[in-house]
C-alpha cells in the first residue's frame, strides 16, 4: 500500500466535489471541522483528534489568509495559509485540507454535505454552521474547549513574558 504524502492531502477547494463524489462511491463518512488553526497548539490537536473518531474521513477546512484578516484583525494570521495547509496535512488523523475564501464555510459546507460536523462547545448549536449541516442531512458535534488553549490566550501569554 502506497503511502500518501501530506501535501497530497491537500485539496484545491475547486476539487472538493470529485473528492466528495469519491468518498460517497466508496460508502465513507464525512467529518468536517473549520477554523483559521493559525499557531497550532495542543487544544487544536485535541478538537482535530475528538472530529476524527466521528467518522471514516476528516476534512479540515481552514480561513484563507484574507478571510482572516476580515474576522479577527488586520494583523493575523501569523502562519501563512501555505504553512497551516502544510502542519494540518502532516496530522496523521487529518485525512484532506482545504481552504475558504468567505468568513464562514457555509458554501464549503454545502458542497461537501458532512455526515458529522465537530465546532468548539463556545459556538453552541445554534452556531453558524448548523442550518448548512442539518440542510445536508449531516448533525453537529461539539466538542469542549480545555481552558487557557486558545490562539488568543496564547498570544496573550507571549505578550505579557516579552
Amino acid at each position: 500500500m502506497k503511502k500518501i504524502t501530506y501535501k497530497e492531502k491537500i485539496v484545491a477547494p475547486n476539487n472538493i466535489p470529485h473528492l466528495i463524489e469519491c468518498l460517497r462511491a466508496e460508502k465513507k463518512r464525512v467529518a468536517t471541522i473549520n477554523g483559521s488553526f493559525d499557531l497550532l497548539h495542543a487544544g487544536h490537536l485535541y478538537i482535530l483528534s475528538k472530529a476524527a473518531e466521528m467518522a471514516d474521513v476528516l476534512i479540515v477546512a481552514l480561513n484563507s489568509d484574507a478571510s482572516i484578516k476580515l474576522y479577527k484583525s488586520p494583523t493575523r494570521p501569523i502562519i501563512p495559509l501555505t504553512y497551516r495547509l502544510e502542519m494540518m496535512a502532516a496530522l496523521g488523523f487529518v485525512d484532506f485540507v482545504t481552504w475558504f475564501d468567505e468568513t464562514d464555510p457555509i458554501n464549503l459546507l454545502k458542497i461537501i454535505k458532512p455526515d458529522v460536523h465537530v465546532n468548539g462547545g463556545e459556538y453552541g448549536s445554534n452556531c453558524i454552521e448548523a442550518q448548512a449541516v442539518a440542510e445536508g442531512g449531516g448533525i453537529l458535534h461539539l466538542v469542549d474547549r480545555i481552558d487557557g488553549l486558545s490562539t488568543t490566550e496564547i498570544l496573550e501569554k507571549i505578550k505579557c513574558v516579552s
